[in-house]
């Protein structure tokens, strides 16, 4: 049997559900789920986050009865391995599934198409394939740090039109507008972890938190080598999850009022005083880390792309002009010396916010 136009319908049902969770179910990855029989809703659900039931779990609990001889549609190959929670694939066989639909095939090496042939096996139709790229960007943070072991870094930076970071004499505050800060908002709360750098938080001593309704924070990281912040920055200040202090200090001295606090230390290289990038990014992506915001300055953005470690930026324009060869610009360093080197942006995207410009895409190198 073919996916048909219903099939694509539902899945697209089942990708919404999953985007429910979006920044809280790692280690795992978002996923929906919705049962359909005689082309009625029986049941639907979302893995809400590690630990918890999954999505197929939750559909066949509020379908029942009702489960036997519908179709499961599921935007990742339903589990057929023992983690935290058992196998997905026993239970949707225990419940009379007739068919399963999903989008795509699960890349970790525990399922691997292991989900689908124990289903198959155990006589229900199998389909998959469709709205695969839609799953795959859905969870694009998760593959990578899947394949990885990395965490999907995006940086944000908010500039001037004519791409000045802040005035002459450090002026930052407010470039963008109330909106855009929103949307910086809603971003914070769809990532696991956010990263600044000593330099950020003893000029502007952000919170770093997701300032709307019922939002997630995210787990805040501060790359601080030299150990020039205090305990008692804001970005300290909340406690769930615990931030990290990334830093080349060993001192227990030093360190003693940040663990005082319930800061975790991660002590990293340094290569003539300059903290080792990727081994930073390597040891969030040890902590199961797997989308990463930055928020910081342009020296350090720069450092980061010159590193290749930036999966997608997210740039805000503000319509005004700083001016100036002293004001601070949107990208420091000594910058590219041939075209041909500078990283572009991929599927950049477009969008007005109130009275300020939202540039995203992936970076190509």
């Amino acid at each position: 049997m073919a996916i048909m136009p219903d099939d694509l319908h539902y899945l697209r049902r089942t990708l919404r559900l999953a985007r429910r969770a979006i920044g809280r179910t790692a280690p795992n990855p978002l996923v929906g789920a919705v049962l359909v029989r005689d082309g009625l809703v029986v049941g639907e659900g979302y893995h809400p986050r590690a630990g918890e039931p999954h999505a197929e779990i939750f559909a066949l609990r509020a379908a029942g009865e009702r489960a036997r001889g519908a179709t499961l549609y599921v935007s990742l190959e339903p589990c057929a391995h023992y983690g935290r929670t058992p196998p997905c694939t026993d239970a949707v066989i225990a419940g009379g599934v007739c068919r399963v639909v999903f989008a795509s095939l699960d890349p970790n090496p525990l399922v691997a198409g292991a989900g689908m042939t124990a289903l198959r096996r155990a006589g229900i139709t199998v389909e998959f394939g469709a709205l695969t790229k839609e799953e795959q960007r859905l969870n694009e943070a998760w593959r990578h740090w899947m394949a990885t072991g990395l965490p999907f870094v995006t940086v944000k930076l908010a500039a001037s039109l004519d791409g000045k970071l802040a005035t002459r004499t450090g002026e930052s505050q407010w470039i963008t507008g109330e909106a855009a800060r929103r949307d910086v908002h809603r971003l914070r709360a769809t990532q696991h972890a956010i990263l600044t750098t000593a330099a950020t938080v003893l000029a502007d001593n952000p919170a770093l938190t997701a300032r709307l309704p019922g939002a997630r924070d995210p787990r805040r990281v501060i790359l601080d080598s030299r150990l020039r912040t205090a305990p008692d920055a804001h970005v300290y200040a909340v406690s769930i999850p615990a931030p990290l202090l990334v830093t080349a200090v060993t001192d227990d001295t030093r360190l003693a009022p940040f663990r005082a606090c319930g800061i975790e230390v991660i002590t990293v290289p340094v290569t003539d005083g300059v903290p080792e990038l990727p081994a930073v990014i390597a040891a969030l992506g040890a902590r199961e880390i797997q989308s990463l915001l930055v928020e910081c300055g342009g020296t350090f953005a720069a450092a980061l792309l010159a590193a290749r470690l930036v999966h997608k930026l997210r740039l805000y324009f503000a319509p005004l002009l700083i001016g100036g060869c002293t004001a601070v610009p949107l990208l420091g360093g000594a910058g590219i010396a041939h075209l041909v080197d500078a990283p572009r942006l991929r599927e950049a995207t477009w969008k007005k916010i109130d009275e300020d410009w939202r540039v995203e895409g992936y970076v190509d190198f």
